[in-house]
């Protein structure tokens, strides 16, 4: 009789693990399902648009945000920053939500304001962000930028990318139109087109702050045609 009850006690022992596993699997499932929390994701643009003067730079770049997980990312801000150049370089502010990449004079650009990525779904925005004063006066050449984000169920700025900025693809700035932002080559006369603009935003920032004020700027009507851009 002891033989039985033992065989009978060990088989509800066996039992009890395999419901209680049965119940952490399920609430697992559920929480990985329908509860977790996720993370945003996103890649490298590979074009973006510009404009730069001496008091200020403007970048607008297309963005693809993934959420990983079930649960809605609340964003609440987005900040570029130069975390390679001096302090003296400002981040660039999220200024305005545009509708497309290429800068029109009849677009409608949506002031920064948060908004929500849903559980496991990709947006693409277009966001434009804008250095204010003369901390960015990129030369001609390629730079790490990381873009950042508030969140809403996290404290402080979260980084979610870092890229390459290629500025050498600037070749009027003060044109707002769009360049590629793939490693190409440039020819010999763009390159030269781009270090001659943006040698010209650095004098023109100099003589803004010598005594006895600016010197009238020449109009960019005076350089040519603007560059092929994409």
């Amino acid at each position: 009789m002891t033989a039985t009850v033992q065989a009978g006690s060990s088989s509800l022992t066996g039992a009890g693990v395999v419901s209680v596993c049965a119940l952490l699997f399920t609430v697992a499932s559920f929480w990985w399902l329908n509860a977790r929390q996720g993370r945003l994701k996103t890649w490298e643009p590979h074009a973006f648009a510009a404009i730069i003067h001496s008091s200020t730079a403007r970048l607008r770049l297309p963005l693809v945000l993934h959420n990983t997980g079930p649960k809605p990312i609340v964003v609440q801000d987005l900040i570029l920053t130069f975390p390679d150049e001096p302090a003296s370089h400002l981040p660039l502010l999220w200024v305005s939500s545009p509708s497309r990449l290429q800068p029109g004079p009849d677009e409608d650009g949506k002031p920064p304001a948060g908004f929500v990525v849903p559980g496991r779904e990709a947006q693409q925005l277009f966001i434009e962000f804008e250095a204010p004063f003369s901390g960015f006066l990129p030369e001609a050449r390629d730079y790490q930028v990381q873009l950042q984000a508030r969140v809403g169920h996290r404290k402080g700025w979260r980084h979610l990318l870092t890229f390459t900025l290629r500025a050498a693809n600037i070749i009027d700035p003060d044109r707002y139109t769009v360049y590629d932002n793939a490693p190409v080559e440039l020819t010999k006369e763009d390159q030269k087109r781009a270090d001659a603009a943006l040698l010209e935003l650095l004098e023109e920032q100099e003589d803004d702050s010598a005594p006895g004020g600016r010197r009238p700027r020449r109009s960019s009507s005076d350089d040519g045609d603007a560059g092929t851009s994409r």
